[in-house]
C-alpha cells in the first residue's frame, strides 16, 4: 500500500511540475509564442560556416550578412520576454527541429535584429559577420542521403542523339513517363560547398556538369503522396551533379553501367551556398530557374515546365523505397546542355583544369567552384579505376 501510495505522489507531483511549466510559458508574450503567426521583418536563408576556425550553423540575411545563430540566441535569452531554447547544433539538428520551437525563435532574432538595428553601423552586433569575411561550407554537413533524378528534364533525353533521334525519344517519355529514376549519391566526401573545388580524378577526362534544385527534407516521410510531399520539404539548395563519363574499363564482370564509377567520386556533389526555408521562396514547379555556366559560357537553362516528373513525385517515388529522415536531399535532375551532349554545342565538352563553374537558381543563391586535376596516386596493384584513355584512346 505504501509502494502505491508513494507512486501516486510521485505522479501527482510530475503532474503539478508540468501545470507549472505550462503556466510559465502560458504567461511569456504572445509574440515569443506563437510560431506560426508571427511575422518576419524580413527572409532569411540558413547555412555553416566557418567562424574563428569552427563550423557554425547560421542565418544569412541580404545574401551578404552572416548571422551566427548561438551566441544571437544568447543575446535574445538575456531578454526575460524570451523563454531559453536550445540553439541548434547543426544544420540537421536545426531543420528536424524547425517546426518545434527553432523556427520561432530564428524569427525572433531576426525580428529582434531589425528592430534594434543591430545589423549595421555602431550598434552592430559581434555576432553579425560579413559574407567575404568567414567561409562558406555545405550547408549540411552531412545528409543522411542523396537522391538524384536521372534524365528527368525532356530537354536531356537522348542529349547526344541526331535531331531526328532526340525528338523521338522525347515523343516517346512524354507518352510514357513511367516512374522516376533515382539514384543515390556518396554524402560525406562528395559534397563540398561554395568557393570549394571540384577535383578531376586521375584519368577522368570526361567530367561533366549538371546543375540541379535540392529539396532538402525536413519531416520523415514513408510512403507520402505526391500531393503531400511539400508538407515534408524543409527548404531548397543549389546543386551540380558532377558526373564522370568515362564509363568502367572492359572485361571482368560483364555489367556495363556502373553509376558508382558515374556519380561517386569525392567533391561530385557540390551544394549550397545555402538553404532558403520554403516558405520564403514558393512553389519551386512554378518559379524554378536553374542556370549553369562553364568559364563564362552559358550551358545550361531550364525551368521547371521541362521536368519529366514533378519534385512531388520525385518524393512520393523516393519515399516509397527508403524512408525520408530530415536533412536528406532530394535532387530534380537536370536539364540539356551537358557537356556529354551535341544538342546545345554541336560536340562535346567536358570540364577543365583552371575553368570554374558557377551554377545557381533564381532566388536561392549562386555556387561557384574552380576545378583541378588530381595528380597521379602512387602505388596500387591494378584493381583502381584507370584512366579513360587507357581503354577508350582519345576522345
Amino acid at each position: 500500500m505504501r509502494q502505491t501510495t508513494s507512486a501516486a505522489s510521485a505522479t501527482t507531483r510530475a503532474a503539478l511540475a508540468v501545470l507549472a511549466a505550462a503556466a510559465l510559458v502560458s504567461s511569456a508574450p504572445l509574440s515569443a509564442q506563437r510560431g506560426p503567426e508571427i511575422e518576419i521583418a524580413e527572409p532569411f536563408k540558413v547555412g555553416t560556416f566557418e567562424i574563428d576556425g569552427v563550423p557554425r550553423v547560421a542565418l544569412v540575411l541580404r545574401d551578404a550578412l552572416i548571422v551566427d545563430i548561438e551566441p544571437a540566441n544568447r543575446a535574445l535569452e538575456r531578454n526575460p520576454d524570451y523563454p531559453p531554447v536550445p540553439p541548434p547544433a547543426d544544420m540537421v539538428d536545426l531543420i528536424g527541429r524547425y517546426e518545434y520551437g527553432v523556427r520561432l525563435r530564428l524569427y525572433e532574432i531576426v525580428n529582434d535584429l531589425v528592430a534594434r538595428s543591430r545589423m549595421s553601423g555602431s550598434g552592430r552586433a559581434d555576432f553579425v559577420h560579413d559574407l567575404e569575411d568567414v567561409r562558406t561550407l555545405p550547408p549540411i554537413m552531412y545528409p543522411g542521403k542523396i537522391l538524384n533524378a536521372a534524365v528527368n528534364f525532356y530537354s536531356h533525353v537522348n542529349e547526344a542523339g541526331s535531331e531526328e533521334e532526340r525528338s523521338e525519344a522525347r515523343r516517346q517519355r512524354r507518352e510514357n513517363r513511367g516512374v522516376p529514376y533515382l539514384f543515390l549519391k556518396p554524402s560525406r566526401g562528395a559534397v563540398i560547398g561554395d568557393g570549394d573545388q571540384i577535383v578531376i580524378p586521375f584519368g577522368r577526362d570526361r567530367t561533366d556538369w549538371e546543375v540541379e534544385l535540392g529539396a532538402v527534407i525536413g519531416r520523415s516521410a514513408k510512403y507520402v503522396s505526391a500531393e503531400n510531399a511539400e508538407d515534408h520539404v524543409f527548404g531548397y539548395t543549389v546543386t551540380i551533379d558532377v558526373s564522370d563519363r568515362g564509363g568502367r574499363p572492359p572485361g571482368g564482370n560483364p555489367m556495363t553501367s556502373d553509376w558508382f564509377v558515374g556519380k561517386g567520386h569525392d567533391t561530385f556533389a557540390p551544394m549550397g551556398p545555402w538553404i532558403i526555408p520554403k516558405e520564403f521562396y514558393g512553389d519551386p514547379m512554378e518559379r524554378l530557374r536553374q542556370t549553369l555556366d562553364v568559364g563564362g559560357e552559358r550551358m545550361q537553362e531550364a525551368t521547371a515546365g521541362d521536368m519529366i516528373h514533378t519534385l512531388w513525385e520525385l518524393v512520393e517515388y523516393g519515399s516509397s523505397i527508403a524512408t525520408l529522415f530530415p536533412g536528406d536531399v532530394v535532387n530534380n535532375g537536370t536539364s540539356g546542355g551537358v557537356g556529354m551532349g551535341t544538342a546545345v554545342r554541336g560536340e562535346t565538352r567536358f570540364l577543365q583544369p583552371g575553368e570554374v563553374v558557377s551554377a545557381s537558381i533564381d532566388g536561392i543563391g549562386t555556387l561557384r567552384l574552380e576545378v583541378v586535376e588530381e595528380t597521379e596516386p602512387p602505388g596500387g596493384t591494378g584493381a583502381r579505376l584507370p584512366p579513360v584513355r587507357s581503354y577508350r584512346g582519345n576522345r
